[in-house]
């Protein structure tokens, strides 16, 4: 387990756990390493906070607990829930290692810990496990990242997600490749997709770009799919050479995301341009600082803040300074965090039953996503959107769409 996600356990009181839980549980109340203990309070409200932090999305989800564990840190030092005579949020951990069915075990012991409420999963396959374990309990369950619209499509009166899902992002994302593609003279016509196809999340993304892009004029030419984790991509890289395409379209996890990207740097692929979706890399300062000479121009239709908000440029000096990596997981966790604390306050409960109500009939605006006002139909955010960036310098740019643009896009590159 690396640095970010490591946390200094101890124990639940007795009522936390059934009889015979195992000391060794993933599921713990914590502080991460390097982050602000949160002090206990008598009426503390326990919140669910359950990602993938070890396995291969240990990153991910290392930064979705950060960022949960931080609006938690806020909401606590500022009074907690008021509505409840300020009753803190008491974090319970719970590790999906990286596996849906864990994610699924790990719903059961936070259910016997007596959360209100859970955040999580990161991504959409163990999403998908966790919002209908959780569904069996009544336990609202605030989707932070994953984004397969099965999540939020299935029914289940728990779950919500503040976020956009594939069918918004793949549509933003060909709508911005079309308007950039224009503002240059319409160069591009040829695309190669490279997707991760061992989760739910890399083919479904695929279908829905091929299938939005085709009709707006572009040849997908090859479709190029790759287990996760991946070790090697120099055969992709020397296929998509063979091919020679006006624009590659990558979408992978994070690891995979930083190799596929130095391989083809290594191997001198060159296009006019690589636009992800859902990029696991191509949107992360991380990745930006440590490979600057990969991360040249690399554009992304991704979860993204509002850059106008002083409130998100105000987080991210405050996650900087604390060392750590500025990305879409943890401002993502973080707002999801505050919205089940807004609803929290609206509810005037920690009853899980009022708690799903309030977050159902939720308008809340006070976060500093491009969103506006919130609207729940069916679990979902329906203002959520993504954002089109662009890495030009040591800089992440938004470049589409024009209302949110900090810079005009740099195509062909």
């Amino acid at each position: 387990m690396s640095n970010d996600t490591k946390a200094t356990r101890y124990k639940l009181n007795r009522r936390g756990f059934v009889k015979g839980a195992a000391a060794g549980s993933a599921v713990a109340v914590a502080g991460i390493a390097g982050f602000p203990h949160i002090a206990r309070a008598q009426a503390a409200v326990k919140l669910g906070v359950l990602h993938p932090v070890t396995g291969f999305l240990q990153f991910s989800g290392g930064q979705c607990r950060y960022g949960a564990l931080m609006a938690i840190e806020e909401i606590n030092a500022s009074g907690g829930i008021k509505a409840l005579g300020g009753a803190k949020l008491e974090p319970v951990l719970g590790d999906a290692q990286s596996k849906a069915e864990i994610g699924a075990a790990e719903v059961e012991k936070l259910n016997e810990a007596g959360v209100a409420a859970i955040v999580g999963a990161f991504s959409s396959g163990i999403s998908l496990a966790t919002t209908q374990a959780a569904a069996k309990y009544g336990i609202p369950h605030a989707v932070d990242v994953g984004v397969n619209d099965k999540i939020v499509g299935r029914g289940l009166e728990n779950t919500f997600r503040f976020g956009p899902g594939f069918g918004v992002i793949t549509k933003r994302g060909v709508e911005g490749l079309i308007e950039i593609n224009k503002a240059a003279g319409n160069p591009a016509k040829r695309i190669v997709i490279v997707h991760e196809n061992t989760t739910p999340f890399g083919s479904y993304m695929a279908g829905l770009m091929k299938k939005g892009l085709e009709p707006a004029g572009f040849e997908v030419v090859e479709t190029l799919p790759h287990p996760t984790p991946n070790k090697d991509f120099r055969n992709i890289a020397l296929k998509i050479k063979e091919i020679k395409p006006d624009v590659i379209i990558p979408s992978h996890y994070y690891n995979e995301g930083v190799l596929f990207l130095r391989t083809l740097q290594r191997q001198r692929v060159s296009a006019k341009g690589i636009y992800s979706v859902l990029g696991g890399a191509s949107s992360q300062y991380r990745f930006v600082n440590e490979f600057p000479d990969a991360a040249r121009n690399v554009m992304d239709c991704n979860h993204w803040f509002d850059p106008g908000k002083p409130a998100a440029l105000g987080q991210r000096k405050k996650v900087e300074a604390a060392g750590k990596s500025y990305s879409y997981e943890v401002f993502l966790a973080y707002t999801a965090v505050k919205w089940i604390a807004d609803s929290m306050e609206r509810a005037g409960s920690a009853d899980r039953a009022r708690i799903i109500e309030a977050m159902a009939s939720s308008t809340w605006s006070g976060h500093f996503m491009p969103y506006g006002a919130t609207r729940i139909v069916k679990g979902q955010n329906t203002g959520a959107q993504p954002l089109v960036m662009q890495v030009q310098g040591s800089e992440i740019e938004v470049i589409a769409p024009s209302g949110y643009a900090t810079r005009k896009a740099v195509f062909p590159s």
